[in-house]
């Protein structure tokens, strides 16, 4: 099938493009409003942008009347911001967390989730959460949309501080992913988390000749 999103829709009962761009980490983020309440929700446009000074983004929706987002608003006011690791164990309160409550609510307090202050900002972390990096705006770029839901903030930030809890290192000083289980998006109302993990690295022998009868493969005349 093919459609061009500009003139034409897909045909398909739910939209696909999501679906098609998977699996994408959950960007669970905690703010804080410049009077004082605290807020934490999950976004699925989150990722890394560079190393050097690490630098993260977020892309977040507006709500249906094109109002912003407790979260879009608190970084805009304070310019900081806290990205906590979403794994399996925490599901249950990421999902809770992904509930639009009404602004001024502290999702901490009203979900129960307990809280860990951070070092160079005010947002708080999720105890519990393996990893945190806290986080400063340094960019924002406003992309409009089609409808006022769909247009949406990107907002950039360095990483000033970072967060690692010593029981998920393996003996060799690596994130033992396997062990924590990260939680990641995919399409629709469908969720993933890291179970299995391998290397890859220069292919010589099997792998090797897998790689060259997956090209004969794909190089077979249609219909043969």
């Amino acid at each position: 099938m093919f459609y061009s999103p500009q003139s034409e829709v897909s045909g398909l009962p739910f939209n696909p493009f999501k679906s098609c761009c998977v699996p994408r980490p959950i960007g669970w983020i905690s703010t804080v409003s410049a009077s004082g309440v605290h807020n934490l929700a999950p976004y699925s446009q989150f990722q890394n942008v560079t190393w050097d000074p690490p630098t993260v983004m977020i892309a977040a929706n507006a709500r249906e009347s094109g109002q912003l987002k407790d979260t879009t608003a608190n970084i805009l006011e304070t310019r900081e911001f806290v990205w906590n690791m979403a794994t399996l164990d925490l599901k249950d309160w990421v999902l809770a967390s992904s509930k639009d409550m009404a602004p001024g609510v502290d999702e901490f307090q009203a979900l129960n989730i307990p809280w860990l202050p951070s070092r160079h900002v005010q947002a708080r972390r999720v105890k519990g959460s393996p990893v945190h990096f806290e986080c400063r705006l340094t960019q924002k770029l406003h992309v409009p949309g089609h409808s006022l839901d769909s247009s949406a903030w990107i907002l950039v930030a360095e990483v000033v501080g970072i967060h690692i809890e010593e029981g998920i290192l393996t003996e060799d000083g690596r994130i033992d992913i396997r062990r924590i289980k990260p939680l990641a998006r995919l399409g629709y109302r469908d969720y993933t988390d890291v179970n299995h993990s391998y290397e890859l690295t220069e292919l010589t022998g099997r792998e090797a000749e897998g790689i060259s009868h997956l090209h004969e493969t794909l190089h077979q005349p249609p219909g043969v």
